[in-house]
């Protein structure tokens, strides 16, 4: 048997309790060998049926008994007719027992592959397990299973144990379930054992290949010099990622049987001076942009400047578990575990872990994984105290993000907005309901689309699509499956159910359509002063519509110009690629705002820094920042009196220019009532030689 082989007997029950779930079961078990078509096509795997009228094995004919056991196929690579006959199961009329058939598709394996390459055979039983097991000749049940238990494990074979257990007939006995359930624990040091519901937890109980951990570290955790652990550690999670797919190409003759049909892709590098001469590797030399220019660096200064820190865990300290959230944590999950047999490592991280766990803290560590590698992560150590006897304490790893990975959003936070823009205790109750209506885990039920038994659907879907167009490659896309549709589409019977609740939901707001905008994108209207008349046109450029978006995404704007200011300043205060361009956006604008008051002559600008004022003040609306605007006006205002530009002021009292009242931002100190105290107006001038 090849090293990257696999050898796969599934064992299924095909009796007279089973038959309802079956269609299910064909279709699990085809699809699993069509994976294994498109990815693994070298595995090798056999099945056999138990509970079926007939008997056909190995072991009937030579020992004896094993009745009701057929071998559908014998352990071969896999094919297309597998799938077919995977498809079209047979419905058995019999009680089948389990453990003959778990016998039977043990003794399959051993003939086909002996003792060798242990870990890539296994077997994969399907049954509802709530019928009775025949007596042994001899001893007992328990003795049977460990002696097959520990034949398998001296061939290193594993097996999955995927019991389907949904809503069970009134005259099945308690007592029956309960000794195979039992019987079936027995084989738990070299199997897994699953129970299942439904045909969507069905779909993700069985897999295509059972991966083995692998550690990414094996060393000390250093809590400080004079004191060190032995750890490993292993990836607990993983992201599912869609398969490599690799270019084919269909130029090799037909006839060539060792054609790999693959595309190999080769780069050449040419001189800008003489573009017909290739550049050989030893005369290149890498390159990187600094601003317009590109700064040559060789490898060996790219290796001399290198961060290169030694391998290993050091504690850095501890901290209140509330310190860290769990929307820090970034990538994967990794779990600490002492180093296996070491009684001192083990004693060690189970005192720690449940010391933290009493105090409520957490560990931060830094991590360097393999010598020689330039990443280095800090992370958060939780504990994972253990409520098995035989499974010792350990740690869960998460990586926390480094202050260049925090993502500052500048938007304000819903608490801060108007009394009449906040959900009322009616509305507020009924979001609630609807949020505990859909509760995935509900309290006193079991939690539905659990994510060790749900599949990816959008990987499932591509895996259906791409075996379907593998042998019709122009067939249509097949309707979405009702399995799939039971994890992409809520429940119909639970819509139902709570028909009261969503409609409660629905009369306590009002649902407006969205007008559709030119260009499909935001359009952000410029507001017209606070009090002013809707009949007064002469500021009505301050009413016309700017795409903000649009503007910004053409060009990042980081300084007010002189053509466009207002566009200028909307840009630059939307920008989220740092937290300064709101403080330097309201200051440009204030300086804008001056530079065009004071250089007027007879009033040519006023129009245009009332325009910015207007910007100016949504802005900070927008972004929480009522003081500024109320201080800088109040300023401006004292600015114009003391340079004699009082025409300016009247010309902003005209148009009605305000402060900021905590109605409209709650951070402004200002109340509804006294904002009108406040219209700009033109002080009157002393006579002279009074």
């Amino acid at each position: 048997m090849a090293r990257n082989k696999e050898g796969l007997v599934l064992v299924l029950d095909v009796g007279p309790s089973m038959h309802a779930m079956l269609p299910e079961v064909e279709k699990v078990c085809s699809m699993l060998v069509q994976k294994k078509l498109i990815y693994n096509k070298y595995d090798e795997v056999g099945v056999v049926a138990f509970g079926t009228a007939d008997t056909k094995n190995d072991l009937t004919v030579e020992v004896g008994g094993y009745e009701n056991v057929k071998v559908l196929r014998d352990i071969k690579v896999v094919d297309g007719n597998l799938v077919e006959a995977l498809q079209q199961l047979p419905r058995g009329s019999v009680h089948g027992d389990f453990l003959d058939a778990i016998v039977v598709g043990m003794d399959m394996v051993i003939k086909k592959y002996g003792p060798t390459n242990k870990g890539k055979k296994r077997l994969c039983l399907i049954t509802d397990a709530i019928t009775p097991t025949k007596d042994p000749f001899e001893g007992t049940k328990e003795d049977q299973v460990k002696t097959v238990a520990l034949q398998m494990n001296t061939y290193g074979m594993k097996m999955e144990c995927i019991i389907i257990r949904a809503k069970q007939e009134c005259n099945v006995k308690k007592e029956i379930i309960e000794e195979n359930d039992f019987l079936l624990s027995i084989f738990s040091s070299k199997s897994s054992k699953v129970y299942v519901e439904s045909a969507t937890s069905l779909l993700g109980a069985l897999r295509t290949r059972n991966i083995s951990p692998v550690t990414i570290y094996r060393g000390d955790f250093e809590l400080s010099s004079k004191m060190k652990i032995k750890v490993w550690v292993y990836k607990k999670t993983s992201e599912e990622k869609f398969p490599t797919l690799k270019k084919y190409s269909d130029k090799a003759p037909p006839t060539d049987k060792f054609a790999t049909h693959e595309i190999k892709v080769d780069y050449e590098y040419k001189s800008i001076e003489d573009p017909n001469r290739v550049v050989p590797p030893e005369q290149r030399i890498k390159g990187y942009r600094y601003g317009p220019q590109v700064v040559p660096i060789s490898s060996a200064e790219l290796d001399a400047v290198k961060f290169k820190p030694e391998k290993g865990v050091k504690l850095l300290g501890f901290t209140d578990a509330s310190n860290i959230m769990r929307h820090y944590y970034m990538r994967d999950v990794n779990i600490f575990i002492a180093e296996p047999g070491n009684t001192k490592a083990i004693q060690a991280v189970s005192a720690l872990a449940r010391a933290m766990k009493e105090m409520n803290k957490v560990a931060i560590v830094r991590c360097v994984w393999r010598q020689g590698l330039t990443n280095v992560v800090v992370g958060v150590l939780t504990s994972n105290v253990s409520e098995k006897d035989n499974v010792p304490d350990s740690f869960y790893f998460n990586v926390l993000p480094f202050a260049e990975d925090v993502r500052e959003f500048q938007f304000p936070s819903f608490s801060n907005l108007p009394l009449s823009m906040q959900p009322n205790e009616q509305q507020q109750e009924a979001a609630d309901k609807l949020v505990q209506m859909l509760d995935l885990a509900p309290i006193g039920k079991e939690e539905a689309l659990q994510p060790y038994l749900t599949p990816n659907p959008v990987l499932e879907r591509y895996y259906r699509s791409l075996e379907l167009k593998s042998r019709d490659p122009e067939a249509a896309i097949p309707p979405l499956d009702d399995t799939l549709r039971n994890i992409t589409e809520p429940d119909a019977e639970l819509i139902c159910q709570n028909r009261t609740v969503i409609e409660e939901f629905r009369r306590c707001f009002e649902l407006k359509e969205n007008p559709k905008l030119k260009k499909s994108s935001r359009r952000v209207l410029r507001e017209k002063p606070s009090g002013s008349n809707e009949e007064r046109e002469d500021i009505g450029t301050v009413g016309q519509a700017m795409d903000a978006i649009e503007y910004a995404s053409k060009v990042k704007v980081e300084k007010i110009g002189d053509s466009n200011p207002v566009q200028d300043f909307e840009a630059m205060i939307s920008r989220r690629d740092g937290p300064q361009w709101v403080s330097k956006a309201i200051q440009n604008m204030k300086d804008k705002i001056f530079d065009l008051v004071e250089n007027s002559f007879e009033g040519d600008t006023y129009q245009k820094a009332l325009e910015c004022l207007v910007a100016l003040r949504k802005g900070c609306i927008l972004e929480q920042e009522p003081k500024q605007f109320n201080d800088f006006l109040r300023h401006l205002n004292k600015f114009c009196l003391e340079k004699d530009l009082e025409s300016f002021s009247e010309y902003l009292a005209s148009h009605e220019m305000m402060l900021i009242s905590k109605t409209e931002a709650p951070e402004s100190d200002i109340p509804e009532n006294e904002v009108r105290l406040f219209i700009v107006k033109q002080e009157p001038k002393a006579e002279p030689g009074s």
